[in-house]
């Protein structure tokens, strides 16, 4: 049996450490506008060595003695900041300021602090001066009516018996944001110990509530429902929604014409009715919000060039509180370290979380401007200009990794002079095209696809393969189930659906 024996060796390697800061960097990359505010704001509550510049301190302070650049400054050369900004992104502390952070007591903490307070620090084009029109907080509240809490009200105003009511709220509580029930009514009347058959009537009760068919199981029974609700009754209309469903769906009238025995004409009045019912009772209940995007970027076209602004509007601007430097250049003396550490702590704190926001907006404005070097032509023509690019393209031009740029292009928008983007939009892959002609990006062909069905004659709608001649006239080179590919992304229903015979 061999002896075991303790050995001891040493091993050299290398590995990525990834410090608190670096960390906390790479998060504030990847928020949102609100998201950042809000981290902003929880750093200004806990954080007793930030403050925020306010308009007093802006303007009182005069030039030369530390105050932020006047806005005809900042808008003359945003590359023209100090030299230690164009490395890349979070550049490493140096080893000695590392140290000195950690445990040197002769560091000098002032001109540290000092470097990195924003309130010295040069500052890209912003929108801080722009006073823009937005709704009011109390526009974007509203509070409307769902579609559970009306039929509820319903039910609450028959005579079921409780459990009848229990088992109807069970009903109203399992249906989709578009009306229909989504489980079955046997495991919801096993739960309310109600048998089947009444649960069959409740069930029947409830789709004769406002809006008619609601809490149907499918779209036949939901169309059934509403044909029977007509006055007078339509009897024909109910022979074809439970019969006749899927010729309906094809236009197959004269299939129907010919297994009614009734004449084409009256099967086309039919489905005039028919097309009037709603397929989704749960439809006019959509909370249909209005969304506002506040951009992080504007970009305006000035001439024949373009400018680029970063929209800072409602962030804060943070620097170091006075009163904290003062108590650091007092804790020298203190013997206590404990004064030292806690103030050295803070201010640590507040540095880095200005030199990550500092970054952060540096980052998004060289993006930005690498994406509209390369798609002017999108800023000046639309999305049928739009060239194909990959992470890579801008990642080589600014000299950043790829994974950076997916961050800051995520949940980060744009306001452009043909709309509002967001960053990740312009990523696009690239689609053939006929040799000697330039590439042409997939969001570009769905356009040309989305304006070719908006033109085209609803009698005669375009198919698939049409669609594939008329991009192949314009150099496009593209397979037919590319196209039913990307007119399935648009919502694009096919030719023998789109076609209006009535």
């Amino acid at each position: 049996m061999a002896a075991l024996e303790i050995k001891q060796s040493l091993k050299l390697s290398q590995q990525l450490v990834m410090t608190p800061q670096l960390q906390q960097a790479i998060k504030l990359l990847q928020l949102n506008r609100m998201e950042l505010q809000e981290v902003i704001n929880q750093e200004l509550t806990e954080n007793p060595a930030l403050e925020e510049i306010g308009e007093e301190s802006e303007t009182e302070t005069p030039q030369g003695e530390g105050s932020a650049p006047s806005d005809t400054e900042t808008r003359q050369d945003p590359e023209g900041e100090q030299k230690r900004d164009e490395e890349a992104f979070l550049k490493p502390i140096p080893k000695e300021e590392k140290l000195a952070l950690n445990s040197d007591e002769t560091f000098n903490w002032e001109s540290y602090v000092e470097e990195f307070d924003s309130s010295h620090a040069p500052s890209l084009p912003s929108m801080r001066e722009i006073n823009e029109e937005l709704p009011s907080f109390e526009n974007a509240l509203t509070k409307t009516t769902s579609l559970e809490e009306h039929l509820n009200w319903q039910l609450s105003m028959t005579t079921l018996t409780d459990a009848e009511k229990k088992l109807g709220e069970l009903i109203i509580g399992n249906l989709t944001e578009d009306g229909y029930l989504n489980v079955t009514l046997e495991e919801l009347a096993q739960e309310t110990e109600v048998n089947i058959e009444d649960a069959e009537e409740i069930l029947k009760i409830i789709h004769n509530f406002d809006p008619i068919g609601s809490a149907s199981r499918n779209l036949k029974e939901c169309l059934l429902v509403q044909a029977k609700f007509l006055s007078p009754a339509q009897p024909l209309i109910e022979k074809m929604v439970e019969n006749h469903l899927n010729d309906l769906e094809k236009k197959n009238y004269q299939t129907i014409a010919r297994a009614l025995n009734v004449p084409i004409s009256d099967i086309i009045d039919a489905t005039k009715v028919i097309l009037e019912f709603e397929p989704k009772p749960g439809r006019s209940f959509h909370t249909g919000d209005t969304y506002y995007i506040t951009p992080d970027i504007y970009v305006y076209k000035i001439g024949e060039e373009f400018a680029i602004v970063l929209n800072e509007d409602g962030l804060p601007r943070l620097k170091i509180s006075p009163y904290y430097k003062r108590i650091l250049t007092t804790a020298k003396q203190d013997k206590n370290n404990v004064t030292k550490e806690y103030v050295q702590e803070k201010l640590r704190s507040a540095v880095w979380l200005i030199r990550s926001i500092h970054n952060r907006q540096k980052t998004i404005y060289k993006v930005t401007e690498a994406i509209v070097r390369r798609q002017k032509e999108f800023f000046i023509k639309g999305i049928q200009s739009l060239k194909p690019m990959v992470l890579r393209d801008v990642a080589n031009d600014i000299g950043m990794h790829e994974s950076t740029i997916s961050r800051v292009t995520t949940n980060k928008f744009v306001h452009t002079p043909v709309g509002i983007y967001e960053l990740k939009y312009f990523f696009n892959s690239s689609v053939n095209t006929t040799p000697g002609t330039d590439a042409i990006a997939s969001e570009a062909v769905k356009e040309y696809i989305r304006h070719m069905v908006l033109e085209e004659d609803t009698k005669n709608p375009l198919s698939d393969q049409r669609i594939v001649e008329i991009l192949q006239s314009k150099n496009i080179e593209i397979a037919r189930r590319t196209v039913a590919k990307y007119r399935d992304v648009l919502g694009i229903l096919s030719s023998g659906k789109r076609k209006k015979v009535l």
